[in-house]
């Protein structure tokens, strides 16, 4: 949806004439470095051109009306700047918020309550975090609205905590980072443990980031990711009988490779392997990034997807299908699950004049073997959250 029409709906909805304010939060996708947060290595994460339009005017009371296009059915959603508390009834319009009851808990001034109109492109389901989308898109409303003067990466924090506290869901800061501090063809290396990060410069030359959701719904995704996370910590527990480490992020291939031993437990050694492996990836794709040489990045994701498969096994029969006939085809020069796995989206990155011959045959094979189709997004690598002053 254009300028235009967010404003002639946001009129209609709550039946105004005047002039509303507009800001948007991207989505994201984790180019390489997957499932190695929690185990204190690095990501490499993008802000992308889909994302979360707020759409706002301030009120002179200190009411709250969210409402959502993409959830139309449930109508306007109402509270006081008095009461945030979560309400599960409250559905989608917790996120936000929980953003504005931690923005008054940090000390910031919210005098007056708003009309805000939300509206995401981002496809429902498919692993790119809507949630951080939609939270950091109100905080930079209330920054915008309000004229606050927020550091950028307490309003991350901020939004990490909306997760974690207020939703009660116990993820990472990932999201929030990239979406937060995203910058226009770059991508990121984070590092979890220390928040420290770097810019990489990423010039696909004459290819596109294809975005390929399954279509699976992600049913074993949060009960596997518990279950990774504790064999990994218990293989960290053998491994620091002998080795003076904090996290796994810290060792290196070769390190790992001379006390993998230690780790008594087969499964376990196989996911401590990938945590290990994968971290490195991340910091050989910055360099290769920062040479140009997108080539050898491809083949860095495509290690990584193998690893997923083999080691961590978070893929599934979709996710392998996708990627596995991804790098057959011509084209293709890298391609990885992104995300929890069990589901939702890879991407690939695909030369611009073979894009349609690739989702062609792509849904071809892939509907023949499971019955129905994957979905595409050519996505382009974004700005972080902000305000949108010119036409879109």
């Amino acid at each position: 949806m254009n300028r235009r029409e967010l404003s002639q709906t946001f009129n209609e909805i709550f039946n105004t004439k005047e002039l509303p304010r507009f800001f948007f939060a991207p989505g994201r996708i984790n180019l390489i470095g997957e499932h190695t947060d929690y185990n204190g290595g690095h990501v490499f994460p993008a802000a992308i051109s889909f994302g979360t339009y707020a759409v706002v005017r301030p009120r002179t009371d200190q009411q709250l009306r969210f409402y959502s296009i993409n959830f139309p059915e449930q109508g306007i959603i109402e509270c006081d700047l008095a009461d945030l508390s979560y309400h599960a009834n409250h559905d989608w319009a917790n996120f936000p918020k929980g953003m504005i009851e931690f923005f008054i808990r940090s000390g910031f001034s919210i005098p007056t309550g708003m009309d805000i109109l939300f509206y995401g492109d981002i496809p429902n389901g498919a692993g790119l975090s809507s949630s951080a989308s939609i939270e950091m898109a109100m905080g930079v409303v209330l920054e915008g609205l309000f004229n606050l003067n927020i550091d950028r990466s307490l309003m991350i924090q901020l939004g990490q905590k909306v997760e974690n506290q207020y939703i009660g869901v116990n993820s990472g800061i990932m999201d929030q980072f990239a979406i937060g501090k995203g910058k226009k063809d770059f991508a990121m290396l984070l590092d979890c443990q220390t928040l420290q990060f770097n810019y990489a410069p990423v010039d696909l030359k004459d290819h596109d980031i294809v975005i390929i959701n399954s279509n699976k719904q992600r049913t074993l995704a949060g009960s596997k990711y518990n279950e990774r996370r504790a064999q990994c910590e218990e293989a960290l527990v053998d491994l620091r009988t002998e080795l003076a480490i904090n996290s796994l992020g810290e060792l290196s291939s070769e390190t790992f490779e001379q006390h993998k031993q230690l780790i008594k437990d087969d499964i376990n050694r196989k996911r401590a392997k990938h945590a290990v492996y994968e971290n490195e990836r991340t910091l050989l794709a910055l360099e290769e990034l920062k040479r140009g040489n997108i080539r050898a990045f491809g083949q860095l994701m495509n290690a990584s997807h193998s690893s997923l498969r083999d080691d961590y096994e978070v893929t599934g029969a979709e996710l392998d299908h996708i990627a596995e006939t991804a790098w057959t085809l011509p084209g293709v020069i890298g391609a990885r699950m992104t995300g929890a796995g069990f589901g939702g989206c890879a991407i690939a990155l695909v030369e611009r004049a073979q894009i349609e011959p690739f989702k062609n045959r792509l849904t071809e094979s892939y509907t023949a073997k499971f019955g129905f189709s994957p979905s595409f997004y050519e996505a382009k690598i974004s700005d972080g959250a902000k305000e949108l002053t010119e036409e879109f």
